[in-house]
């Protein structure tokens, strides 16, 4: 398959990376210091499935310059979506699918907008991956799943030859006939593991363990479920309660990248994580207090360092 990796980072570069030492044709979208390492010296994954280096890859900071593609995986930041949305509109073919393995429930809405909804087909992925450093991605734990699926929930041509090329990858892969609740699912725990290790500046380990602070995780997550519920998404009313025991089966040092992106001073996802939960909320007339409480504190990083 013609794969566009549009933003190559800690996800965009571990399945790329391994859709092209399965043989694929896959171009890496990408800037600044991660293009100059793709160029120089290749791409690098350090995992436990494997490490592997691809010394020549296709990379570029202009998609106008691909000549087409099958499946665009799309992971740039949420503030650059709509741009990176534009920017793919010429390799943008009859057939291509862009399937975006962002963290929020919005992130189709955009895409539709931009490229049309025929070209959008809907995705979630579970994986701990960051760029260690330029050109080298270090994935941990064994999770590395992507879950996708038209929206109509038909398994199409597409989708099923994109199912093929992951399995010929190594990549755990589910195709969904209920996308829409699949991201839901993900989005639940997202926002309650990213807005309190942010917040707290600490690991799931150490929020689980405290009773005040597990207290907190669960309402911030039941928050959530209350807004799908309100959304018309099938969520149990309960499912928080699985969320937390979910939250006690991960490694306890385990962190959320928003985490990461607070301590190394970089923008925030947070407007589209419990922001939106918030803006979400108020609609239907549904309290979050915990989540405005990590949307209105963290507000204070969420352009990042340089800005403050």
């Amino acid at each position: 398959m013609r794969i566009t990796v549009m933003g190559t980072g800690g996800v965009g570069g571990y399945f790329g990376a391994r859709l092209a030492h399965a043989g694929h044709e896959v171009t890496f979208v990408a800037r600044g210091q991660q293009l100059a390492a793709l160029r120089e010296r290749g791409l690098r994954v350090e995992s436990p499935h494997g490490d592997l280096h691809l010394p020549k890859v296709m990379a570029t900071d202009t998609p106008v310059d691909i000549d087409g593609a099958d499946i665009v995986l799309f992971g740039v930041k949420l503030w650059d979506t709509v741009s990176a949305a534009e920017a793919l509109k010429p390799l943008i073919g009859a057939e291509t699918a862009v399937v975006s393995f962002q963290n929020s429930v919005v992130k189709d809405d955009i895409l539709r907008q931009v490229l049309g909804a025929e070209h959008v087909i809907g995705g979630v992925c579970y994986i701990a991956a960051t760029i260690a450093e330029p050109g080298v991605i270090r994935h941990t734990g064994a999770l590395q799943k992507l879950v996708f699926g038209e929206y109509d929930g038909t398994v199409s041509p597409r989708v099923g030859r994109f199912r093929d090329a992951c399995v010929e990858a190594g990549i755990d892969v589910e195709i969904s006939e209920r996308i829409q609740q699949s991201i839901w699912e993900k989005f639940v725990f997202l926002v309650g593991l990213s807005g309190t290790t942010s917040l707290a500046r600490v690991p799931v380990g150490a929020i689980r363990g405290n009773a005040r602070s597990r207290a907190f995780l669960h309402d911030v997550i039941d928050e959530v479920v209350r807004v799908a519920r309100a959304e018309g998404v099938p969520i149990a009313a309960d499912y928080a309660k699985d969320r937390m025991a979910f939250a006690d089966q991960l490694p306890a040092t385990m962190t959320s990248s928003m985490h990461k992106d607070l301590e190394r001073g970089n923008r925030l996802e947070v407007a589209w994580l419990s922001g939106d939960v918030v803006a979400r909320g108020a609609r239907f007339g549904i309290a979050t207090p915990c989540n405005r409480a990590i949307f209105d504190i963290l507000s204070l990083h969420s352009e990042g360092r340089a800005a403050g």
